[in-house]
């Protein structure tokens, strides 16, 4: 089956030279790439430009992104209505870089809004507007209707049960048929949570690519 998985974490910009990211490294959807590449998948991997983990062994196709505007359009230029599987495992920035600003006036409770293609360190601080960055997830159904879609939920915040209806609410919300749960508040392993309440507990990464293999080999 034709497979498109996401790997690392998206990036904004502030200025020319620097980003505002997250901690991914992408070696989760880098690996599950290349284990469905071993079973005979053909898949495109969308990994960052950011991304430090090494690259799949097996034969992929890879395209790489920076922004979640890039990631968006590579997925937009990709659309289609046949059976493909969509594997979301990139970390999207929540945030995105808005109006920048500097202190003026002798109190310093006065802004001035700036732009610079590198801001120096000299003139001092910067204030800085984070705006949200559109959610991708949701808007996949729309571009790809017959496709077996997976996201991921990582929350840090609360206990296994918060995890599992923020990973059950995600489903619902994007109309995705699995979701894989972890992260802090999941604890050790990985839930794979389907659209159906069936819940599937795996221990580490390695079984959560075998897991996702044998439901892509299912369909």
């Amino acid at each position: 089956m034709r497979c498109i998985v996401t790997a690392g974490g998206t990036f904004e910009s502030l200025d020319l030279v620097r980003r505002l990211t997250n901690a991914s490294t992408g070696q989760l959807g880098s690996s599950l790439a290349g284990h469905l590449a071993t079973q005979g998948h053909g898949v495109t991997l969308f990994r960052s430009q950011s991304a430090s983990a090494p690259m799949p062994q097996a034969p992929v196709r890879v395209e790489d992104f920076g922004s979640t505007s890039d990631l968006a359009s590579r997925f937009l230029a990709s659309a289609t209505d046949d059976r493909i599987a969509i594997f979301h495992a990139a970390a999207v920035s929540d945030f995105a870089v808005g109006l920048i600003y500097r202190r003026v006036g002798e109190d310093g409770t006065g802004l001035r809004a700036v732009c610079s293609s590198k801001y120096a360190t000299r003139e001092g601080n910067l204030l800085v507007e984070l705006r949200p960055t559109p959610k991708l997830l949701p808007g996949l159904r729309e571009w790809y209707p017959g496709a077996m879609i997976v996201g991921w939920k990582f929350e840090v915040e609360g206990e296994r049960p918060e995890a599992l209806e923020a990973g059950r609410r995600q489903l619902g919300e994007a109309r995705s048929d699995l979701c894989v749960v972890n992260g802090p508040a999941h604890g050790p392993g990985y839930s794979i949570l389907s659209a159906s309440g069936e819940i599937e507990c795996v221990d580490d990464a390695s079984g959560l690519l075998h897991a996702l293999g044998r439901r892509l080999d299912s369909i």
